[in-house]
């Protein structure tokens, strides 16, 4: 399989972690980009950080790295080959999934030796 093309989002996202009963508040829902996931114990919002949640839990300073789709369903290893590939390079993720692609989020810090590592891997970056 050849790999696949990757591009790093502008934004600096913040993940937050609230109970399973609090309000979104609307300034999420007008974000270009923000993701958001509840379960019967929590609520989590992923989201660039200009935008203030009041949540109990907070990560801040991740950067974006997008799997450029749209991908197939039928397409398989496409996260287990990136996150082991950033692993071998020691850099920890946060990844999720929408229905067209993959999103990795890594920290600040870590995002040049994230980027390194996949170039090195043969992965291809938009500029």
């Amino acid at each position: 399989m050849s790999k696949q093309t990757l591009q790093l989002l502008t934004e600096n996202f913040s993940i937050h972690s609230m109970d399973e009963t609090a309000d979104i508040p609307a300034s999420v829902f007008r974000a270009d980009v923000f993701f958001i996931a509840k379960t019967p114990d929590e609520l989590s919002i992923v989201c660039p950080s200009t935008i203030h949640i009041d949540s109990f839990a907070t990560e801040s300073n991740w950067r974006a790295l997008e799997v450029v789709g749209p991908l197939g369903f039928s397409l398989t290893g496409i996260m287990a080959n990136i996150s082991g590939v950033l692993a071998k390079a020691n850099v920890s993720i946060f990844a999720i999934s929408t229905y067209d692609t993959d999103y990795i989020l890594v920290k600040q810090l870590q995002v040049d030796d994230a980027i390194k590592a996949l170039k090195k891997d043969g992965y291809h970056f938009l500029n």
